[in-house]
């Protein structure tokens, strides 16, 4: 059994397309679509992913992973918003300069992620969409860390472990090569886009 998707606004979905993608955020059909596609959908909907840094990069980063469905992502970031930042770093306004930039580019994005509200419609698709959504979290989680990346006590190699993934948007040299050595401990893969 499966549930549709049912808006903010409280429009159910279930409708207007077929029960095999009733749970699948709009965004993301066409992933499911494609031969590999339910497979690939699963793994943005429950990769954990850690984004450190979020500054100019960052904040795209942050963006793509939020529109691109993944719904569990830390974001580690050491900076403040300065008022230098705003043309730059399109996730901060004028009211954020003096807030961690972790903190409010969490929260922005986090209002990006496609809805995941499921209701049990009483149909039954088949098993294909019931896999896909397994384990699945109905809530996103966007989770700021303000800190130092190598800061050892918080940052360090067990923390690396839980990820599926790392992303590098880092400025400083010192700090890259830190994430690359614990992701290389770690055994977990990094993309460097510093």
């Amino acid at each position: 059994r499966i549930g549709a998707i049912v808006f903010p606004c409280g429009r159910a979905t279930s409708k207007i397309m077929s029960s095999s993608t009733k749970t699948i955020p709009p965004i993301l059909r066409g992933i499911h679509a494609t031969p590999s596609g339910p497979s690939l959908l699963h793994q943005i909907l429950t990769s954990k992913i850690l984004l450190v840094g979020s500054g100019g990069i960052g904040c795209e980063l942050l963006k793509n992973l939020a529109l691109s469905g993944f719904r569990d992502v830390e974001v580690i970031d050491l900076d403040t918003i300065d008022v230098s930042n705003l043309n730059r770093q399109f996730l901060f306004r004028s009211r954020h300069v003096g807030m961690a930039k972790c903190v409010v580019a969490s929260a922005v994005a986090l209002g990006m992620v496609p809805p995941l509200i499921l209701e049990d419609d009483g149909l039954d698709d088949g098993g294909d969409c019931d896999e896909t959504m397994k384990g699945v979290k109905k809530v996103a989680s966007y989770a700021p860390h303000h800190g130092n990346v190598c800061d050892n006590s918080k940052f360090n190699v067990p923390y690396v472990q839980a990820f599926s993934l790392v992303l590098n948007a880092l400025d400083n040299v010192a700090a890259r090569r830190r994430v690359n050595r614990l992701c290389l401990a770690a055994s977990v893969p990094l993309i460097e886009a510093g």
